[in-house]
Protein backbone atom coordinates (compact mmCIF):
# COMPACT_ATOMS: atom_id res chain seq x y z
CA UNK A 1 0.00 0.00 0.00
CA UNK A 2 1.32 3.45 -0.90
CA UNK A 3 0.77 5.25 2.41
CA UNK A 4 2.46 8.44 1.27
CA UNK A 5 0.12 8.73 -1.71
CA UNK A 6 -2.92 8.12 0.49
CA UNK A 7 -1.64 10.75 2.94
CA UNK A 8 -1.23 13.30 0.14
CA UNK A 9 -4.70 12.62 -1.29
CA UNK A 10 -6.32 13.04 2.12
CA UNK A 11 -4.29 16.16 2.90
CA UNK A 12 -5.38 17.69 -0.42
CA UNK A 13 -9.08 17.28 0.39
CA UNK A 14 -9.31 20.42 2.51
CA UNK A 15 -6.87 23.15 3.57
CA UNK A 16 -8.24 22.91 7.14
CA UNK A 17 -6.79 19.42 7.58
CA UNK A 18 -3.84 19.78 9.96
CA UNK A 19 -2.47 16.25 10.22
CA UNK A 20 -2.98 12.86 8.61
CA UNK A 21 -1.61 9.72 10.21
CA UNK A 22 -2.00 6.19 8.90
CA UNK A 23 -1.32 3.44 11.40
CA UNK A 24 -2.03 -0.23 11.88
CA UNK A 25 -4.24 -1.60 14.65
CA UNK A 26 -1.21 -1.90 16.94
CA UNK A 27 -0.51 1.81 16.62
CA UNK A 28 2.49 1.37 14.34
CA UNK A 29 2.69 4.49 12.20
CA UNK A 30 2.90 3.77 8.49
CA UNK A 31 2.96 7.44 7.48
CA UNK A 32 2.27 10.71 9.29
CA UNK A 33 2.83 14.37 8.60
CA UNK A 34 1.45 17.82 9.35
CA UNK A 35 0.41 20.33 6.74
CA UNK A 36 3.26 22.68 5.88
CA UNK A 37 3.11 25.71 8.17
CA UNK A 38 0.93 24.02 10.80
CA UNK A 39 2.39 23.95 14.28
CA UNK A 40 1.90 20.81 16.33
CA UNK A 41 -0.05 21.52 19.51
CA UNK A 42 1.22 18.38 21.24
CA UNK A 43 4.71 17.18 22.05
CA UNK A 44 5.95 14.03 20.35
CA UNK A 45 5.10 11.97 23.44
CA UNK A 46 1.63 13.54 23.73
CA UNK A 47 0.98 12.86 20.04
CA UNK A 48 1.93 9.19 20.50
CA UNK A 49 -0.35 8.94 23.54
CA UNK A 50 -3.27 10.53 21.67
CA UNK A 51 -2.83 8.11 18.77
CA UNK A 52 -2.54 5.17 21.17
CA UNK A 53 -5.77 6.18 22.91
CA UNK A 54 -7.59 6.53 19.58
CA UNK A 55 -6.39 3.13 18.34
CA UNK A 56 -7.28 1.39 21.60
CA UNK A 57 -10.74 3.00 21.62
CA UNK A 58 -11.26 1.90 18.00
CA UNK A 59 -10.30 -1.69 18.85
CA UNK A 60 -12.57 -1.66 21.91
CA UNK A 61 -15.54 -0.45 19.86
CA UNK A 62 -14.80 -3.11 17.25
CA UNK A 63 -15.53 -5.83 19.80
CA UNK A 64 -19.18 -4.73 19.59
CA UNK A 65 -19.46 -4.78 15.81
CA UNK A 66 -21.32 -8.09 15.72
CA UNK A 67 -24.16 -6.32 17.52
CA UNK A 68 -23.99 -2.73 16.25
CA UNK A 69 -22.14 -3.03 12.93
CA UNK A 70 -18.71 -1.90 11.77
CA UNK A 71 -17.55 1.51 12.86
CA UNK A 72 -17.58 4.18 10.16
CA UNK A 73 -15.76 6.96 12.02
CA UNK A 74 -15.33 8.62 15.39
CA UNK A 75 -15.31 12.40 15.75
CA UNK A 76 -13.85 14.12 18.78
CA UNK A 77 -14.29 17.88 18.84
CA UNK A 78 -12.16 19.97 21.15
CA UNK A 79 -11.92 23.73 21.60
CA UNK A 80 -8.90 23.97 19.29
CA UNK A 81 -9.15 21.00 16.89
CA UNK A 82 -11.32 18.17 15.64
CA UNK A 83 -10.00 14.62 15.49
CA UNK A 84 -11.42 12.05 13.10
CA UNK A 85 -10.60 8.35 13.45
CA UNK A 86 -11.81 6.03 10.72
CA UNK A 87 -10.85 2.74 9.10
CA UNK A 88 -8.62 2.78 6.04
CA UNK A 89 -9.06 -0.98 5.64
CA UNK A 90 -9.43 -3.97 7.95
CA UNK A 91 -5.95 -3.50 9.42
CA UNK A 92 -5.26 0.25 9.22
CA UNK A 93 -6.73 3.44 10.64
CA UNK A 94 -6.79 7.00 9.37
CA UNK A 95 -6.23 9.55 12.12
CA UNK A 96 -6.99 13.07 10.91
CA UNK A 97 -6.93 16.34 12.80
CA UNK A 98 -8.56 19.48 11.46
CA UNK A 99 -9.19 23.06 12.37
CA UNK A 100 -12.39 23.55 14.39
CA UNK A 101 -14.17 25.28 11.50
CA UNK A 102 -13.53 22.37 9.09
CA UNK A 103 -16.55 20.65 7.56
CA UNK A 104 -15.85 17.24 9.08
CA UNK A 105 -18.75 15.54 7.27
CA UNK A 106 -17.35 16.61 3.90
CA UNK A 107 -13.84 15.50 4.90
CA UNK A 108 -15.08 12.11 6.12
CA UNK A 109 -17.13 11.48 2.97
CA UNK A 110 -14.27 12.59 0.71
CA UNK A 111 -11.72 10.49 2.63
CA UNK A 112 -13.92 7.42 2.19
CA UNK A 113 -14.06 7.99 -1.56
CA UNK A 114 -10.29 8.58 -1.78
CA UNK A 115 -9.42 5.37 0.04
CA UNK A 116 -11.69 2.90 -1.73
Amino acid sequence: MDYKSIHERIMNLDPRIRLVTICDLNGKIMHSDHRVGVENMLSSEESKKSLELAVNAWKTRSTLQSKIGKGKYVLAEYEKIKRITMPLDEEHILYITTEVDADHSKIIDSARRETR
